[in-house]
């Protein structure tokens, strides 16, 4: 076991420190673009100026023979584009591919200073997390990284689920997870082909009544308990967590339906794999204006966060206040990438 003390020190000479907190910014929606792509490549700019974060997508998605025309073409992006406010990050490829090693030896030598996050899909276990931090700080070392690249993990295994919390406090690299609920479908054994969102067979069936007659069946979230082990991971361990990936881009009510969901449990954005999930995401993890304005009204009413006080018949305390500040703290946060959220938040 690594003693507290050695927590936040470099695991290569001459890498950069570790983050003790990490950096403050929307990062609303992911947009995951494919590097192989010449006409998707074309489309970054306005994409970079639209989105929170784009993400050159190096795994799942990029077929085998186009794996090193990926990695090439993320790193001509990365080396011509200036993505201004936006973070860039990559998916690798998972840890036992013939590809990940190259995928991290190239993207970190070329583009390492503007690199902010390296996402590793099907981590399993704080061993997968150890490993990489290792290598990273080999890496950075290496080339003169500046500042450390981070890791967002992948829960897309039964056994990344069950070691979750693990997974989650195993680095300061730590920035984040998110659910690939497609593998983890399939590691589960679960008798769905959807990249998710909801089923219309996993539901809850209405009591029958006396008189007989059809019985209402009402859907259920299947991902519910997982998403919620999830969150409580990550912020225990002060990192984000994130939606994932929803694959029905006809269905926008119900891609909308699932980012909020995950929104008010606790994640602070989702993925975006088309480009007309970038508005949706930016809408649902932007909070409401009229719960920001009411959130302010808590926080005017009861500056220090003591006692309690009566607003519009409804009591509020100190777990209120607390409530009204984590919605306040992320308007805020919002507001400084959107005049026109800002405006109407009143900031």
């Amino acid at each position: 076991m690594k003693l507290p003390a050695d927590f936040y020190r470099p695991l290569a000479v001459g890498a950069p420190m570790p983050l003790r907190a990490l950096p403050v910014k929307p990062e609303r929606v992911v947009h995951f673009f494919p590097p192989h792509n010449e006409k998707m490549r074309a489309k970054l700019p306005e994409l970079i100026a639209q989105s929170d974060v784009v993400l050159g997508n190096l795994e799942d998605a990029i077929p085998i023979d186009a794996k090193e025309a990926a990695r090439a073409g993320f790193i001509e992006v990365a080396q011509k584009l200036d993505f201004g406010g936006a973070g860039l990050w990559t998916r690798i490829n998972c840890l036992n591919s013939p590809w990940m090693l190259d995928d991290l030896t190239q993207i970190v030598a070329a583009v390492g200073d503007k690199l902010d996050v390296v996402m590793l899909p099907k981590a399993e276990g704080p061993w997968d997390i150890h490993y990489l931090d290792q290598l990273l700080a080999q890496l950075e070392a290496r080339h003169q990284v500046k500042k450390p690249i981070l890791i967002h993990a992948i829960l897309e295994t039964a056994q990344g689920v069950n070691n979750v919390q693990a997974i989650a406090a195993a680095s300061p690299r730590m920035h984040g997870m998110c659910l690939g609920p497609a593998d983890l479908a399939a590691s589960r054994g679960m008798k769905t082909t959807r990249v998710g969102g909801g089923h219309p067979s996993y539901g809850v069936l209405a009591d029958a009544r006396p008189e007989g007659g059809a019985r209402m069946l009402f859907q259920q979230d299947l991902w519910h308990y997982t998403f919620a082990k999830m969150v409580d991971a990550c912020q225990a361990a002060g990192i984000k967590a994130f939606y994932g990936p929803f694959g029905d881009f006809s269905d926008a009510a119900a891609c909308e339906a699932q980012f909020r969901n995950a929104f008010l449990m606790g994640c602070v954005g989702a993925w975006s794999l088309h480009p007309s999930q970038i508005e949706i995401a930016k809408r649902v993890f932007s909070p409401d204006v009229n719960e920001v304005l009411f959130a302010k009204r808590i926080l005017e009413a009861m500056p220090d966060g003591a006692g309690a006080v009566l607003l519009d018949g409804k009591m509020q305390d100190d777990a209120t206040w607390k409530q009204a500040k984590v919605m306040v703290d992320l308007a805020r946060l919002v507001a400084e990438k959107d005049p026109e959220l800002k405006a109407q938040y009143g900031f």
